[in-house]
């Protein structure tokens, strides 16, 4: 579990209004996530992958202890980063960002699928809270979900659900890389069907990391994470 750091008072007045107006007890939180599943079950023919803290590696602002934008309290992990933050390495010209890279369970076929609870408190706007990365032709992802003004996008286009703040959603995404195809699901209710952008090498990540348009504090909070694959 991370330290935590004084916080520099700006950020500081930044959570605490954040934590007023969105953060859910750990109880609701709890409940939440143990909550019926709305719709069908996308995990449905997978089999679920082993999973250990060694698998979850926390990529954070090069110049900030993991515990300045990042928390893991109970079993919810907790992932903010500022618009004016440094990237995640010294030789990265990429925007800030708060993410976990799902390690050890990369692939290049197969079908694959990541489920995760995630909450996303109003007033963050502009960013990618998940992805699966790796892509042919110049794109370096197949997938992103970005967040902007409440609604949940496929990049920064079409709407896969609005409404997004302030609750609890299970998302589930599954990549089909033999069909170059992406399908998401929020609460077991098919939302999205994308082609994939090719590649030969995927995972999956999640967090907040920072798009066009990004409001000054982003935050998102996960719980439940899983991968599965198709036999």
């Amino acid at each position: 579990m991370a330290s935590h750091a004084v916080l520099p008072l700006p950020w500081l007045a930044c959570m605490v209004a954040v934590a007023l107006l969105a953060s859910p007890s750990p109880a609701a939180a709890s409940r939440a996530a143990r909550a019926p599943v709305r719709g069908g079950d996308p995990t449905v023919g997978f089999t679920e992958v082993s999973l250990t803290e060694g698998n979850f590696e926390l990529q954070h602002p090069y110049d900030l202890p993991s515990g300045d934008r990042y928390s893991f309290h109970g079993d919810v992990r907790q992932l903010w980063v500022l618009s004016s933050d440094k990237p995640h390495s010294p030789n990265s010209h990429t925007s800030p960002r708060t993410e976990i890279r799902m390690r050890g369970y990369g692939y290049s076929s197969g079908v694959w699928q990541f489920e995760g609870y995630g909450y996303v408190p109003s007033g963050t706007t502009g960013v990618s809270i998940m992805q699966v990365f790796g892509g042919a032709s110049g794109h370096a992802t197949t997938l992103m979900l970005h967040v902007y003004d409440g609604a949940l996008r496929y990049y920064h286009r079409q709407v896969v659900e609005d409404g997004i703040y302030d609750r609890w959603f299970r998302l589930n995404v599954v990549h089909d890389v033999g069909a170059s195809t992406l399908t998401v699901y929020i609460d077991g209710v098919e939302k999205l069907r994308a082609p994939g952008h090719g590649g030969d090498s995927h995972f999956f990540k999640f967090g907040v990391y920072a798009q066009r348009n990004a409001s000054s504090c982003m935050e998102s909070h996960w719980k439940n994470i899983k991968i599965f694959r198709k036999d």
